[in-house]
């Protein structure tokens, strides 16, 4: 059985921040919808340059009524040199995400293959939160390639808002 369902309640979610704040998903009170993007860590090229996406479309985002968080598994440290050398300063990161926490938000658990890579890490993942803490919609990857563009999730929402559009796959534990 899967722990995340579209219309179901999430997990917990409690991080700390680079700002030096704790961050908790059900202290948040967004408009529409909470966004958590899980993302690989500094290593990871990729999510470089979707961070840098997000952070220039963060406005736009928050227009449509969206929190968005980041976060990785990486130390305080790694996660403060992320903002500083991918200039990504209006994103809210968080870090030090324990695997067992990952796992219980069904994402996919890496192993390094290289020095650059930590022992273990998450690979990403998007999730929209609705205000009661129930799931709206997830996308989990294996890989760190092949993301939904941040305009796509801006139009997606968008449409979503405009047309009251329910939440889909919520029997995903069922055959029928």
């Amino acid at each position: 059985m899967k722990n995340v369902i579209p219309t179901q309640e999430v997990p917990e979610l409690v991080v700390k921040t680079v700002n030096g704040m704790r961050w908790d998903l059900r202290e948040e009170q967004p408009e529409n919808f909470t966004m958590i993007v899980f993302y690989r860590g500094l290593h990871c090229p990729y999510c470089k340059v979707y961070l840098e996406e997000i952070n220039s479309k963060i406005y736009k985002l928050r227009d449509n009524g969206i929190n968005v968080i980041c976060i990785s598994a990486n130390s305080g440290r790694l996660a403060e040199d992320t903002v500083t050398k991918w200039e990504i300063e209006k994103l809210v990161i968080g870090h030090s995400l324990p695997i067992e926490t990952a796992r219980k938000w069904d994402l996919y658990i890496s192993k390094g293959i290289n020095k650059k890579e930590p022992e273990y890490f998450f690979e990403p993942a998007i999730f929209l939160v609705k205000p009661d803490n129930t799931l709206y919609a997830a996308n989990i990857q294996s890989m760190p390639f092949a993301r939904p563009s941040i305009d796509d999730i801006i139009k997606s929402t968008d449409y979503i808002l405009d047309n009251d559009y329910p939440a889909r796959g919520e029997n995903k534990s069922k055959r029928r």
